[in-house]
């Protein structure tokens, strides 16, 4: 007689109904990355099942349904691919994008400028690192000139740096992770050993700049001018690397360490 297909796998039934979040009380409700991580299951569970049960209805070799040996690890072999098949899939139409550092975000939203502040020209160091938190407002050098001064050591992060003039300004040893400075002039800054790490230079002006063993991790350059700057021993992300070396302004050499901008960042050939 006809070999015996086997039955279509059982069915799992939720007990438990996941309601949306707009249908649940406040004071139960799950935060948001438990519930994406709970409908992600219960989506894997839903494209998976049905993946699962289709099995009745496709063909079997005849010859695994022979061998009383090779009959349960064949049927096993393929559940676990079909299942495997279905949540891979519903978990990467569930995944979110990927998240994008300070330096790579395409638009910003900026308050606007405190004309009235006589003071907001100065270098302040925060007295917390990394932190707008240790300020009572938002940092704003918005349109200063702050050319020729000394931030040597201060902590400026999260400073909104851009549309101003900082040509010859020392940042020596300085903190600016995540600054805003884009469109502004940095012609002759020099960065030594500072921390510049998530910051846009969009359109700025830095030619003849100083990056000596500065953290440069997820800042980026785009359609500034790096022109005679160095880059000696900076620590440069990979993805940020790729895109500096194709900056057609990455050329010439630093008028004051006489190193190569080029071959400072470690790009080999034009770009």
């Amino acid at each position: 007689s006809a070999p015996r297909r086997p039955s279509a796998l059982p069915l799992v039934v939720v007990e438990n109904t996941v309601l949306p979040p707009k249908m649940v009380p406040e004071e139960t409700r799950p935060r948001t990355s438990a519930w994406r991580r709970s409908t992600a299951v219960v989506v894997a569970l839903v494209v998976a099942l049905p993946c699962a049960t289709s099995l009745s209805h496709r063909p079997i070799p005849r010859a695994a349904l022979d061998s009383p040996k090779s009959r349960p690890a064949a049927l096993v072999s393929a559940a676990r691919g079909a299942v495997a098949a279905g949540a891979l899939a519903a978990l990467a139409v569930w995944a979110p994008p990927a998240a994008l550092a300070d330096g790579q975000t395409a638009k910003f939203v900026l308050p606007p400028i405190d004309t009235a502040d006589a003071t907001r020209c100065a270098f302040k160091s925060s007295s917390m690192g990394q932190a707008n938190a240790a300020r009572d407002k938002l940092y704003d050098l918005r349109q200063c000139d702050m050319s020729s001064k000394n931030a040597e050591g201060f902590d400026l992060s999260g400073a909104i740096m851009s549309d101003a003039d900082f040509t010859k300004t020392s940042f020596k040893d300085a903190q600016l992770s995540k600054a805003y400075a884009r469109y502004s002039k940095f012609v002759g800054t020099d960065f030594t050993n500072a921390v510049v790490d998530r910051v846009t230079f969009e359109g700025s002006d830095l030619k003849g700049a100083i990056f000596e063993n500065a953290v440069l991790t997820g800042t980026t350059f785009d359609a500034a001018d790096v022109e005679g700057a160095d880059f000696s021993d900076a620590f440069i992300g990979d993805f940020e690397l790729k895109k500096l070396c194709k900056n057609p302004t990455l050329k010439g050499e630093n008028p004051k360490t006489g190193n190569p901008t080029r071959e400072s960042v470690g790009c080999g050939g034009p770009p």
